[in-house]
């Protein structure tokens, strides 16, 4: 460790700050910007960890303490059981130890239970084995994801239920969508080539990094070149646009909710459109303009809530809709491991009555023959086949068109219009398309 490089029992104080925000109900994205600069990408790296492995390391604290410490002190424990308990620990077993009890000696939220961590720490290193053994039946500590969360799972996808979770340990690949109006993805693989950056084509327009890395870095990133998206992400904006002509010169289309704004641009990349941006967060909505502006390409963005057409709306209806609306985000686990813990069980059903609201509000501002194309990042069926199977009940004017329906993270989709190298390495997503038909 370089003199300039923050001591491990820094990153370890920080990491267990992030976990207690994190169960305070606040997202590792708040929590890592409050971190100082110095330690953000070691507390990045370690809290990821943790998080993958939180099932486990709560497993082990309820058998080496069955009466929990106080919060913080029990966020700096589990934080070191889940380090520890890995496959592959990143540091050696009593360097991890003795930095833990450090960690926990220079706080003043738990310099009282330093010696109680330590005894904890020592006796997990003690008996490991025993310990891993004796709560592998749990199914939070075998998963690593809240029990609800996998019987739920189970029973929406009953065949693939595992191969979902075991994807959400894996950290998920940065993929690049090129930007189609300024380059194409032969001659940026070019440009990476020569920069010694290692990647492969990933879907229509994606290019997947063999490792990650800042992509401020990249060729061209100031110069608008490529965006940061998905490769299940980067089919909203084809299956959307396929085939659709315009009634008037140009397509009107509406990204109901658009931050930060990946979809939005794919659109105008995509398309000669005049395209209407809503997000109803301020802060969000200038992402999607700043993001708009890099890539050099023109749309409206305006704050407003998409579920109250009358307040946006200047009654000329819209050749398409995309709504990707709200939801629990359950299928990007291998990018934000905390959403498992973060989430609760009745925010399924509330948000799926979100974006039943939603596709109600939006349905009149489509055109007869118009398109609205429903994805959420979800894999639970309240979030997708059964939203849509509910629509298409009470809208007899709506036909759906082909559709990839769920696509599961770690199973590679086999329908017809999927791209043949897309893989297993892709967020969950659902995708409906609907037409609405004349009366």
């Amino acid at each position: 460790m370089s003199e300039s490089s923050p001591a491990l029992w820094q990153q370890l104080l920080a990491s267990a700050r992030v976990l207690a925000g994190v169960r305070a109900g606040r997202s590792t994205t708040t929590e890592f910007e409050a971190v100082d600069a110095p330690l953000r990408a070691g507390v990045q790296a370690l809290s990821l960890q943790v998080l993958r492995s939180l099932g486990l390391a709560q497993a082990l604290r309820q058998v080496l303490a069955r009466r929990p410490p106080p919060p913080a002190a029990d966020a700096l424990l589990c934080t070191a059981l889940a380090l520890l308990a890995a496959d592959a620990p990143a540091y050696a077993p009593h360097t991890l130890v003795s930095q833990a009890v450090e960690a926990a000696k220079r706080d003043a939220a738990t310099v009282h239970q330093a010696s109680f961590i330590n005894g904890c720490l020592r006796r997990f290193l003690r008996e490991r084995e025993t310990l891993l053994a004796q709560v592998q039946a749990q199914p939070e500590a075998r998963y690593n994801h809240p029990a609800w969360w996998i019987a739920r799972l189970r029973q929406d996808q009953p065949e693939h239920w595992q191969d979902v979770l075991a994807a959400a340990q894996r950290p998920a690949p940065i993929v690049l969508r090129i930007n189609q109006r300024l380059s194409s993805r032969s001659a940026y693989l070019s440009e990476l080539e020569r920069a010694g950056i290692a990647a492969e084509p990933v879907g229509q327009w994606g290019l997947q990094l063999a490792r990650s890395m800042p992509v401020q870095n990249l060729p061209g990133y100031a110069q608008g070149w490529f965006s940061v998206q998905d490769a299940a992400a980067q089919l909203a904006a084809p299956l959307l646009l396929a085939g659709l002509q315009a009634v008037g010169q140009r397509l009107r289309v509406l990204d109901a909710c658009a931050a930060p704004g990946g979809k939005t641009a794919h659109i105008l990349e995509s398309a000669d459109a005049d395209v209407l941006a809503l997000e109803i967060d301020a802060q969000r909505a200038r992402r999607i303009e700043a993001n708009l502006a890099r890539l050099q390409l023109q749309g409206r963005v305006q704050v407003a809530d998409a579920a109250l057409p009358q307040s946006w709306w200047d009654g000329q209806p819209f050749d398409a809709v995309l709504l990707d609306a709200p939801c629990t985000a359950s299928g990007i686990g291998g990018r934000h491991p905390d959403v498992r813990w973060l989430r609760r069980p009745e925010d399924i059903a509330a948000l799926a009555a979100q974006q039943s609201r939603l596709l109600q509000a939006l349905w009149p501002v489509l055109r007869p023959g118009g398109r609205l194309l429903l994805c959420t990042c979800s894999v639970f069926r309240a979030e997708g086949q059964d939203q849509l199977q509910a629509f298409l009940a009470h809208h007899k004017d709506a036909q759906l068109l082909p559709s990839p329906g769920h696509l599961l993270p770690g199973v590679v989709p086999d329908g017809p219009a999927m791209p043949d190298n897309l893989g297993r390495e892709h967020d969950g997503f659902f995708y409906a398309l609907l037409q609405r038909q004349a009366h």
